[in-house]
């Protein structure tokens, strides 16, 4: 007996993985799951326009695609803190870094 299964994944013309028919990242739910800690049944908490299949599926593509998503996701970071460093106000990050020193 053979079984299929629809897939929960879509990619975008950039490669991006969507969890198919929403506006989520796979990317988020990872992020979710490494930053908070938090479970699938948690992710489905607070995600409550996804099922728990859903989440289940991103996490599999992610963990099926881990070198991949990471290398994506520590570029993501990189440009992120490019773009920050040359829009934020000098002054304001000197302030900013000197707090944090002092605490």
């Amino acid at each position: 007996m053979t079984a299929v299964f629809a897939t929960q994944i879509e990619l975008d013309s950039r490669g991006v993985a969507w969890i198919a028919g929403t506006k989520v990242k796979v990317i988020e739910i990872v992020l979710d799951k490494i930053v908070h800690g938090w479970s699938p049944e948690e992710i489905h908490f607070q995600h409550p326009n996804l099922s728990l299949a859903q989440v289940y599926g991103a996490l599999t593509y992610y963990y099926e695609n881990q070198e991949k998503l990471d290398q994506q996701m520590a570029e993501d970071l990189k440009e992120s803190d490019e773009l920050s460093a040359q829009l934020s106000d000098p002054k304001f990050r000197r302030k900013l870094a000197a707090l944090k020193r002092s605490r």
